[in-house]
């Protein structure tokens, strides 16, 4: 397996200086990894939050907090064996998927099964996103999320990876009460630090 690890510790938020919006540096240590796995890629993303897990399981799983920092209409049957059905109001992207994990505050794991469209004709027919949170053991209120998006194409993970980055990014300003940096602004500061083409073995 071949791994590259990219860290953006040099890399800053340049965020617009509408209402609400700050110029701050990404958290110390941010890192996407992007890793090889036979002819699919594996996408992982680390963030120490300073929030408790309610919080954050909450944030990823209420459709209510997801069209704010994920830009998507969301419907989710939590239960194990459960569904989602999101379509990005972006991307128009329509992923729908069963619940393979459902353990609250603890793990969402899921099916991310994007429909044939014009950006994806051949669509995401097989990956999996989980979402692991891990309190911090002492005071309860530092989570470390971990996302990893497998069993994703190569070429798709081009440019999922500084997608997921820029996404992770907006969660933690809407946890922070802020204005979300906007998506394809961060995508497009983010964009240098991961493959641009699809990584060989």
């Amino acid at each position: 397996m071949k791994s590259i690890e990219i860290e953006n510790k040099k890399v800053e938020r340049r965020l617009n200086t509408k209402k609400g919006q700050t110029d701050m540096p990404s958290s110390p240590g941010l890192k996407g990894t992007v890793e090889i796995e036979g002819e699919f890629t594996v996408l992982r993303f680390e963030r120490q939050l300073s929030y408790p897990s309610e919080l954050i399981w909450r944030a990823i799983t209420d459709p209510k907090e997801l069209v704010n920092w994920m830009n998507t209409k969301a419907v989710i049957d939590g239960r194990n064996g459960g569904t989602i059905d999101f379509v990005n109001t972006f991307s128009g992207f329509h992923t729908t998927g069963r619940i393979l994990v459902w353990d609250p505050l603890r793990v969402f794991e899921h099916e991310w099964h994007i429909s044939p469209n014009p950006s994806l004709p051949n669509g995401e027919p097989e990956s999996v996103i989980r979402w692991e949170l891990k309190d911090d053991g002492y005071s309860n209120t530092k989570t470390l999320l971990t996302m990893t998006h497998s069993h994703i194409t190569k070429l798709t993970a081009s440019w999922f990876a500084p997608g997921w980055h820029a996404y992770l990014d907006r969660l933690e300003a809407s946890l922070n009460n802020e204005v979300p940096p906007n998506w394809m602004q961060r995508f497009a500061e983010v964009k240098e630090l991961y493959p641009s083409q699809p990584i060989r073995q």
